[in-house]
């Protein structure tokens, strides 16, 4: 099975230069609900390239309708980044029209920033909310703090809000239950809603499943996720692609240390052999850690590749740039 990935659109070979081991950088794994233009998605990527921010991957899926970039830069230039992006996606994605699978509530739907270590987190957090200021204020979008920014434990994670659609959202914001964290107390009829936030990092992980039912594959999620007992921090939800006619495991590791592609793999084999399911190709969405990856090969992994661009130590030297 292919990537189905919009043609033309700058895809991870078309990243910037590696720093030099000098420069320290944050990262920003900011989603937008486009996958399919490849006019739209060149354009916010370059909206996204500010001066002193580096493009290290750009990951798009025409079936998600979503595209997925990993961005680098000082805390100054980050922001500016990351508020070029918000105001390229007010103007170019009307959240209406869009038809992917995968849970949204925004044009710009999560900026997260990511904490790598320790001492990332001040500026992390500091980049952040002044993101949501920026978006609330000038965009009139509303922004609601998640990961580490969350008020309250039950908001930690993005599916808290994306749960009903953003129909449901707009009920809860009406009826009291939510509160914006910046921005006006409504949805934009266009932009939606943005989710900021500052989270360790995590590993996006994708598996065809080319015989399987749409009750299969969410079964075979269920049986992985942390939250019905599987593996810790493992969030998985099983979709069906209608266009290419085929299911899909989507997941996402959020604590790779402790249950990173291996173990999850090796989790997925043995259920979807219980379930009589057979496993496709894997498909990993934006960069890893080399160390995540133990030494097992891309085939091992059930990876059609994996190429050096997507490691993160060949973008920022010594895992941290």
């Amino acid at each position: 099975m292919n990537v189905r990935e919009a043609p033309g659109a700058p895809q991870a070979g078309d990243v910037d230069a590696r720093p030099t081991a000098e420069e320290r950088s944050l990262v920003a794994v900011p989603n937008v609900s486009e996958g399919r233009d490849p006019d739209r998605i060149a354009a916010l990527v370059a909206a996204a390239r500010a001066p002193g921010v580096r493009v290290l991957d750009v990951h798009s899926d025409a079936d998600h309708d979503r595209t997925v970039l990993t961005l680098a830069g000082r805390p100054a230039a980050l922001l500016a980044g990351l508020g070029g992006l918000a105001e390229a996606s007010l103007d170019l994605i009307d959240l209406r029209r869009s038809r992917g699978v995968h849970p949204r509530v925004g044009a710009l739907d999560v900026a997260p920033i990511v904490v790598r270590e320790p001492g990332d987190a001040p500026d992390a957090r500091a980049v952040a909310e002044a993101l949501a200021e920026r978006i609330g204020v000038n965009l009139a979008i509303p922004v609601f703090f998640y990961g580490d920014l969350a008020s309250d434990p039950g908001l930690a994670r993005p599916h808290a809000f994306r749960t009903g659609g953003s129909d449901e959202l707009e009920r809860r914001i009406d009826d009291g239950e939510l509160a914006p964290d910046a921005g006006p107390p409504r949805l934009h009829p266009t932009a939606g809603a943005t989710l900021v936030g500052v989270r360790p990092p995590l590993i996006a992980w994708n598996v065809w499943l080319p015989e399987a039912t749409l009750s299969e594959a969410r079964a075979l999620a269920a049986r992985i996720r942390e939250s019905e007992g599987g593996l810790p921090g493992v969030r998985a939800l099983g979709v069906w692609l209608p266009e290419p006619g085929i299911a899909q495991l989507t997941m996402n590791m959020e604590q790779p240390r402790l249950a990173g592609p291996v173990e999850v793999m090796s989790r997925a084999r043995e259920e979807a052999a219980r379930l009589s399911v057979t496993l496709g190709e894997s498909e990993l969405v934006g960069l890893v850690p080399r160390a995540a990856l133990a030494r097992e090969t891309p085939t091992a992994l059930g990876l059609r590749s994996l190429r050096p661009g997507q490691l993160l130590e060949a973008h920022l030297p010594h895992g941290r740039g």
